[in-house]
């Protein structure tokens, strides 16, 4: 067994192609990890980001050697460091895509044409349109219901539908509310109650 002094470059690639690499993987978090962590903290990350960015770097760097596709140009610690940078970079463009999403989601829901927080105000409207919401399904109901009657946060809804996550929630909401505008101006009475209610 090695001795916690460390490996060479030489050693720790031969320690991961043809043994366990156990030794060698402990000396990569000694030996890196510091330092990968104080990059991604520096750049939008927290010290959970690292430690799971790191596991995946470790993991690619092992598959690499194993491979045979890690050359030597540079320094494993290099290497590793470089790793680090392009796999955090990478997540941090993959938020944002999600960030990038959700914006247009909500802006999209802030943009239909029906003002649910005014129409729920009015008691006779309000009564039309839960009729018009109990068409629309068990699903949307404890959705716009739980939102809108209750003000229950997404987090809240989510916990009590079981889906995948927030995003599934606000994206089966935004759906929910684009069957009520279609239902609500397919019954052109109420569509001129509530232009005269709520000037839309």
């Amino acid at each position: 067994m090695q001795d916690q002094k460390g490996f060479s470059d030489r050693e720790l690639l031969e320690e991961l192609q043809h043994r366990q690499g156990d030794d060698a993987i402990r000396f990569l978090y000694r030996s890196c990890y510091a330092t990968a962590e104080k990059y991604i903290v520096q750049n939008s990350g927290s010290a959970e980001d690292a430690r799971d960015i790191f596991q995946e770097v470790i993991l690619s760097f092992i598959e690499l050697v194993k491979q045979g596709r890690f050359r030597g140009e540079c320094s494993i610690s290099t290497f590793m460091y470089t790793l680090t940078r392009h796999t955090w970079l990478n997540e941090l463009k993959r938020k944002g895509r999600a960030r990038q999403r959700e914006e247009v989601y909500d802006k999209a829901m802030d943009t239909t044409v029906i003002d649910m927080n005014q129409v729920m105000e009015s008691r006779e409207s309000g009564r039309q349109l839960m009729r018009l919401v109990e068409q629309l399904g068990d699903t949307c109901k404890k959705i716009l219901v739980a939102f809108y009657y209750e003000n229950k946060t997404m987090k809240e809804i989510l916990r009590v539908l079981n889906y995948e996550n927030e995003q599934v929630v606000r994206n089966k909401k935004y759906k929910c509310l684009k069957q009520l505008e279609q239902a609500v101006h397919s019954d052109q009475r109420l569509v001129s109650q509530l232009k005269s209610a709520f000037w839309i």
